[in-house]
């Protein structure tokens, strides 16, 4: 029998956000501004309680990889190379540095995370949209 090393959630996340530079709302904005891909992973029911990112794409956090990696047959027609500017959005930026650490981990060398996530957004008096959204599949 072998002998598991349980070190939690915390150092996951830890580990997921080591050399990852997180944004900032303000930063998160002007970055899509830019030209970033914003994707939020929030559930349908977060994106109906908290409002939907202006400029954001709804992708579910069960196909990100597929969606965003740009050698994938699966992928969005945005997800067009390694270096595209890539945020992830959740509800409170948790589980969006650990999406981000994955896409990283896939080659996307600049996908990053909102840190604080949705909430921190709002916090920050930032709009939201009534937009139809742009669900990917």
């Amino acid at each position: 029998m072998t002998t598991v090393d349980l070190q939690g959630v915390d150092a996951l996340l830890a580990r997921a956000r080591d050399g990852m530079r997180r944004l900032d709302p303000h930063e998160t904005r002007a970055a899509v501004a830019a030209g970033a891909l914003l994707i939020d992973t929030r559930t349908d029911v977060q994106r109906q309680t908290q409002g939907r990112l202006p400029g954001s794409i709804v992708i579910d956090r069960t196909v990100l990889e597929w969606r965003l990696d740009p050698a994938s047959p699966h992928r969005i027609p945005e997800a067009t190379g390694a270096d595209r500017v890539i945020i992830v959005v959740c509800r409170q930026g948790y589980s969006s540095s650990l999406a981000a650490a994955s896409l990283r981990a896939v080659g996307l060398r600049n996908a990053t995370d909102l840190a604080g996530g949705v909430e921190a957004w709002l916090a920050a008096g930032l709009p939201t949209t009534t937009d139809p959204e742009d669900v990917r599949f």
